[in-house]
């Protein structure tokens, strides 16, 4: 074929015109063509390059979505550069755009409007440095979830267009949340960030959730000062830089080059397994699920339909000897198999019928919609998360290779119980409370004074990457229960996972501790609740009496950034009493619709003889003091909870 083409030199001004339709045609038929870049001149069109390696170097021509010019303008071209066609396309603000906790979260519908995606990647251009992505490499991945596909379009031409060198993307666009991080952490001297599409726990579909967020050059997410400037230029954009560029095949690996911008599809699972295997002792993990005794479906790992599904076989099963069955629910699906990927008692009801059933497994863990939340799980025993990384950071010295020098620090978000607080001081480690949100974390670990932390919301991890980590939580759980059992022999009692905590609390003490979730309640109700328990708190004293609880303090959290001296304020009403005990109040900002009133209650238990109370029946005065001294009733009119952790 490209022999064919040769003759063409010679062509003489009256023939250029037909040559050029005869290439056009040859173009869209031949795709494979499109590796080549053409110079033409007013006497000839000249093949100035040709990759040999044509299997791997590609460009789709496959158009499946347009971005539209608001109020009927048309686009125009704003530049040229490097054989790429760029188009200034016109658009107005729109309302909603601000991001929360973990970036912007609506409903697939709101997303689909006309640019309203596209206004948001725009203005996240508009609020970088230019030497932060011109000529640089950004990552893109994604959940698997419905809307991914179109929308890696968009970003990959709105990326083009703001002069990106290079996008690295998962193949089909799925790469977890935890994988991002570790790819820009391993990619660090020439990616700038990256992006991730993902509504997290939240369902999937044409009618429910979709979501974007940004990671900067370490990993972690966009700081406040980042998105607040996003927000800002969502309030004034004027105009989309698009690249005029076809849609490019994401399903198989390569590189795409269109002039001097190129997207490579990537293995989403390489890079990850290989930063686990550096930080655990695989052989260990292997030792403990090939024991004759440690049998019948010895482990089980819900991916719940979602993106860690493409990574539970090449770890657990290909790298650790887990059977093919202990793998439920392992195909990655657009709507997560009609189920909620949240990974709790209420939504991961198929590990938890197998876990709680007669002759349930010693071991069971789930993970969320992106990969960066879990559930533990012993046989008819369920870790909280706020229990699972204070055990984690107890052990990590001894079982965990990565922390083989012990951990720099701990820290937990404000809601999450104290459990972590007592092995912090135990350890005589630096301790720290930050708010909800891992960007939070971020700063602490580049200072070098953080490893191990977590959040009550099934977010636990370290600084081996700038996220939360659902996988790694299980590995860091089997490294555990292996070095526990590592010199036990055959026909041996095996401790199991309820073994490892009961101990734990026999240690440090018990903090019984739930979340009462109320979701998707009317915005306007849950807010005037907020508001009166401000006024509440600022009209509340030392001393006051709440019941058989005496008040020690009460305040709205505000936290001051001990890196950077950044502040964050309102984020969370807390009830503090004098025997430890904490109510606090919080929205979520993690949801895509209306608000998610949270409720956490903690009580802390020294006597080993109450550890194995039911922790409802142990916390009923403090939930229903908090139920009474919020009117949660009143402001929202839920009588009970959606979920109760």
């Amino acid at each position: 074929m490209w022999q064919s083409l040769d003759f063409l030199e010679s062509l003489d001004k009256e023939k250029l015109a037909l040559r050029s339709r005869i290439f056009i045609s040859l173009h869209l038929t031949q795709p494979f063509l499109s590796n080549a870049i053409f110079s033409s001149s007013s006497s000839s069109l000249s093949l100035l390059s040709c990759s040999p390696r044509l299997p791997l170097i590609r460009t789709s021509h496959a158009h499946s979505l347009s971005i539209k010019a608001s109020s009927s303008s048309s686009s125009t071209a704003i530049a040229d550069p490097e054989g790429i066609k760029v188009n200034s396309v016109p658009t107005k603000p729109i309302e909603g755009q601000k991001t929360g906790t973990s970036g912007l979260r609506k409903k697939v519908k709101v997303f689909k409007q006309e640019n309203y995606l596209a206004n948001w990647i725009q203005a996240l251009f508009n609020s970088l440095p230019p030497e932060d992505y011109k000529n640089g490499h950004l990552v893109l991945g994604g959940d698997g979830r419905y809307f991914n596909k179109e929308a890696a379009q968009i970003i990959i031409k709105i990326a083009a267009g703001n002069g990106v060198g290079k996008i690295m993307v998962g193949r089909d666009g799925i790469m977890s949340t935890p994988a991002v991080s570790a790819v820009i952490r391993k990619q660090k001297a020439i990616a700038n960030g990256g992006f991730i599409m993902s509504a997290s726990h939240n369902p999937g579909g044409p009618e429910y959730d979709w979501g974007i967020k940004f990671n900067y050059s370490s990993g972690q997410p966009a700081p406040e000062s980042i998105t607040d400037k996003i927000y800002g230029n969502t309030l004034s954009i004027s105009e989309i830089k698009m690249a005029d560029i076809p849609d490019v095949d994401l399903s198989s690996l390569g590189v795409t080059n269109f002039g001097n911008f190129s997207v490579e599809v990537v293995d989403p699972v390489s890079d990850y397994l290989e930063l686990m295997e550096n930080v655990f002792d695989f052989p260990l993990i292997r030792s403990l699920l090939s024991r004759s005794d440690f049998r019948y479906k010895l482990f089980v790992f819900d991916a719940m339909h979602a993106v860690t599904g493409a990574y539970a076989k090449p770890i657990f099963v290909e790298k650790l000897g887990a059977k093919p069955d202990s793998i439920l629910n392992g195909v990655p699906l657009e709507d997560f198999g009609h189920g909620h990927p949240d990974p709790n008692l209420t939504y991961a009801r198929d590990l938890v019928a197998i876990m709680y059933g007669e002759n349930g497994p010693d071991f069971g863990a789930a993970s969320d919609g992106d990969g960066d939340r879990n559930m533990i799980l012993g046989k008819g025993f369920f870790v909280t998360p706020s229990d699972s990384v204070a055990i984690i950071a107890a052990n990590a010295q001894e079982a965990i290779p990565y922390f083989k020098s012990g951990p720099k620090g701990l820290a937990r978000s404000m809601p999450t119980s104290g459990a972590l607080d007592r092995v912090a001081e135990k350890l005589k480690l630096p301790f720290f409370e930050v708010p909800t949100g891992w960007k939070f974390f971020g700063n602490l670990m580049d200072a070098r004074k953080l490893s191990v932390c977590g959040e009550e919301s099934f977010g636990t991890g370290s600084d081996h990457i700038r996220e939360k980590d659902g996988i790694w939580a299980v590995l860091a759980w089997l490294s555990i229960v292996a070095h526990r059992n590592k010199d036990k022999k055959p026909g041996e009692k095996l401790i199991s996972v309820s073994d490892v905590v009961k101990a734990h609390w026999a240690t440090y003490g018990r903090n019984f501790f739930s979340r009462y979730d109320y979701e998707e309640c009317e915005s306007e109700g849950a807010n005037k609740m907020i508001g009166y328990l401000r006024d509440l708190v600022s009209k509340s004293k030392a001393g006051d009496k709440y019941g058989n609880y005496v008040l020690q303090f009460a305040d709205d959290f505000a936290y001051t950034d001990p890196v950077d001296g950044s502040v964050a304020s309102k984020q969370g009403v807390r009830f503090v009493f004098t025997d430890g005990s904490r109510i606090i109040f919080r929205l979520s900002g993690t949801g895509s619709a209306g608000a998610t009133v949270r409720i956490y209650i903690e009580q802390f238990e020294p006597d080993v003889s109450k550890h194995e109370m039911d922790a409802q029946s142990a916390l009923k005065p403090l939930i229903d003091l908090a139920l009474s001294v919020s009117k949660l009733r009143d402001f929202t009119g839920r009588e009970k909870p959606t979920v109760i952790t």
